[in-house]
This record gives structure tokens, sequence and C-alpha cells, in this order.
């Protein structure tokens, strides 16, 4: 195993969502609304101009059981409509990397990755190996509740639709 391995910790997880991979990047695309969805995400305060792309810099409050840190986050990487990459440092520093893929507009896989470094005096690789499958659990709730929210919209966006054509009036005018 190589020293670079074993120094960092990588978490991947993904989840299969029935709408369209626009859909999906409608929402991730809006930074300020992941703490809709993230439940570790407490706050986010853009420190920058902009609010989407890469150079984009927010503070992220993050709070998981009795750790909170206030994670300083640059978005280093901006594909429109298929991936956002993120550098933070924090209590942990890493990178993380949300990337989607459709399958013929049916459907879109939505993969998180993470790479994170814990210091020293917190345990380094150790604390890793521990932390490792709690954040994996955080993580994949927060998908999940990213999916709620993506459907949520989805219905609430049907309802609108009706809504906007009116009433239907079967004796005429």
């Amino acid at each position: 195993m190589s020293r670079m391995s074993r120094r960092f910790t990588r978490i991947r997880i993904s989840q299969t969502l029935e709408v369209p991979r626009q859909v999906v990047w409608e929402e991730l695309r809006q930074i300020d609304r992941h703490v809709l969805w993230m439940k570790d995400a407490v706050s986010i305060t853009f420190t920058t101009d902009q609010h989407e792309g890469a150079g984009t810099a927010f503070i992220c409050k993050t709070k998981i059981g009795p750790f909170r840190t206030n994670d300083e986050m640059t978005i280093t990487e901006w594909i429109d409509g298929r991936q956002i990459t993120v550098h933070h440092r924090g209590l942990i520093t890493g990178a993380g990397r949300f990337s989607l893929r459709g399958e013929h507009g049916r459907h879109c896989v939505l993969r998180w990755e993470e790479r994170l470094e814990f210091p020293w005096w917190l345990g380094g690789s150790l604390a890793g190996i521990v932390a490792k499958p709690i954040l994996k659990q955080v993580w994949i709730r927060n998908l999940d509740r990213f999916g709620e929210l993506i459907l949520r919209g989805r219905e609430k966006g049907a309802d609108d639709d009706q809504r906007a054509e009116g009433p239907q009036n079967p004796e005429g005018e």
C-alpha cells in the first residue's frame, strides 16, 4: 500500500434518481441550498461575489455529533451540468466531488466522492478509519434527503402546471 493511500480516507457513495440529469443539476448547482439536504451543513456564507463556478468560495459551518468547524471551501472545478469539485480546509482537510451521469434523460446517477485528511492531533489515519463509516452513513442520508427534495420539487412543479392551466369548466364559458 502506498504512503499516499494510507494518508487519506476516501469515501464514495452514489444514488440513482428517477429524473433527468438536468433536473438534478439545477438543484445541485445552488450551493446555498445544500443546507436543505446536508444535515451536517449548518450554514453557508459566500466569501466571493460569485455563487457558482470555479473560484467560488464560502464558509460552511459544519456539525457532526460533538464536532463543529467552519470549513473554508473553494470550488476548484465546475463542469456545467456534470461536476462540482470543492477543496475544503477546516478541522478536516480534503476535496469533495459531485458528479452526474444520466441515461437517455430517464434517470441520473449522483456520485459523491470525498478524500479527507485528518490532522495528527485528531488521530490522523486512525481517526479516518473510525470516522469513515460514520461519515458515510451521514452522507448517504444526505443524498436520500437530496432525492426527496428533487422529488418534492417535481411534484410541486406538476401541481403548479395544473394550477396554471386553471380549473376545467365543462359547461363552457
